[in-house]
């Protein structure tokens, strides 16, 4: 009889415990007054496809397929002098051409998160101010120039699908606008 009450005692415990803590999890998070400031004033501008040659030896050796899109402070950018699409496409052709941040022979060092933040912090330095808030990667692949060739060249041949990069944490680039999973549904 003992037992049974302990057993009781025992499960009661348990399962309160188990419910604290999965009401302490599902609760949101608690944000500060500048992290709802700053949301207030973002605004999502989605990206255009890029194509950015990979130079090596002088010779062109195969192209990179990005597609950015972006948190931005809404008022700001519509105080640029330059339109948001040509600094991406400067910035990219400076991270991806100039400090090649992703070395197509070895794709293990490729790290998804620097070069989200590579993009934020050359955007941001180019425009002199906090505009960009967050990176988002839709689309990041690698075409050879072999494989641009194959496409040009061959009509009968199956088709090669760019090949995704992969960074060293095995993540691959998919970031979706918010509120464009809901629309692409319907």
């Amino acid at each position: 009889m003992l037992k049974l009450v302990f057993v009781g005692v025992w499960v009661s415990a348990v399962t309160l415990g188990s419910v604290y803590y999965s009401m302490q999890m599902a609760s949101a998070p608690v944000e500060s007054e500048a992290e709802l400031e700053r949301k207030a004033r973002e605004e999502y501008v989605p990206g255009e496809l890029i194509t950015v040659p990979v130079i090596t030896d002088g010779a062109v050796q195969g192209y990179f397929l990005t597609k950015l899109s972006f948190a931005v402070d809404k008022n700001k950018i519509k105080l640029l002098h330059v339109p948001l699409k040509e600094s991406v496409t400067s910035a990219l052709y400076d991270i991806l051409v100039g400090q090649r941040l992703i070395n197509v022979e070895d794709s293990n060092s490729f790290d998804l998160a620097t070069f989200k933040t590579k993009v934020k912090e050359g955007l941001n330095k180019d425009f002199e101010d906090e505009i960009v808030f967050e990176v988002l990667v839709e689309q990041l692949e690698y075409l050879s120039k072999s494989d641009v060739a194959r496409l040009a060249n061959a009509a009968n041949e199956p088709k090669q699908k760019p090949v995704a990069i992969v960074d060293k944490n095995g993540e691959t680039a998919h970031d979706k606008l918010p509120g464009k999973e809901a629309s692409a549904g319907h």
